[in-house]
């Protein structure tokens, strides 16, 4: 009986450390893409835009300041090369943008306020495209309309993945662009994007 249960203590000692080295083989390679998700957000100009209410005509409004937004800013964020020149050039351009938003609801035939900032805050697991940035904190330009009580709208300003504006012809794709194609191009990068999002939301919960 005792080496019987020598035996049994043993088998369970051999499946824990088994165990333990699965999993630190499968922990490693995330622990690689969490680093490298990090650094994404680290290189990246988010745009978010809350509507007034999520009433259909705040909702169309909401589009139609978007629309103007990305029209008219364009080629202001798709030229800028690094997040610091992106974030910079939104901050000086916060009075603009406003304004063009504030003029694209008056021909709407709404007065109603906005107010634009450039802060930090969380996003989802998002994709945009071909490409799928990760969860987390961001630096972002956001722009509220009225109460901002309806549903939100959001997108990349830099590197520039939903403005119409292309980088001029020729122009190397900038760094920021390469580690996003670079994390949507490793095995199974949707389970990795899951697992990253899940331990971002346990992150931001406490």
């Amino acid at each position: 009986m005792k080496d019987t249960g020598k035996k049994n203590i043993r088998r369970r000692l051999d499946a824990a450390l088994g165990g333990g080295l699965l999993l630190a083989m499968l922990l490693c390679p995330l622990a690689g893409f969490g680093q490298r998700c990090a650094q994404v957000r680290e290189d990246v100009l988010r745009l978010h835009i809350l509507a007034n209410s999520d009433s259909p005509e705040d909702q169309a409004l909401k589009l139609l300041v978007r629309d103007a937004v990305l029209e008219e800013t364009g080629e202001l964020f798709s030229t800028a090369g690094d997040l610091e020149t992106a974030r910079k050039r939104a901050e000086e351009s916060l009075p603009a943008i406003e304004e063009i938003a504030r003029r694209t609801l008056r021909e709407a035939g709404q007065e109603t306020s906005v107010k634009g900032e450039v802060t930090r805050m969380y996003f989802n697991t998002r994709q945009y495209g071909d490409e799928t940035l990760p969860a987390g904190e961001y630096e972002a330009l956001r722009l509220t309309i009225g109460e901002a009580k309806g549903q939100n709208w959001w997108c990349v300003m830099f590197p520039p993945l939903c403005v119409p504006a292309a980088a001029p012809e020729g122009e190397e794709s900038s760094q920021a662009k390469e580690e996003i194609e670079a994390l949507n191009e490793q095995p199974h990068y949707r389970l990795a994007f899951a697992t990253v999002e899940w331990v971002e939301e346990l992150l931001a919960a406490g």
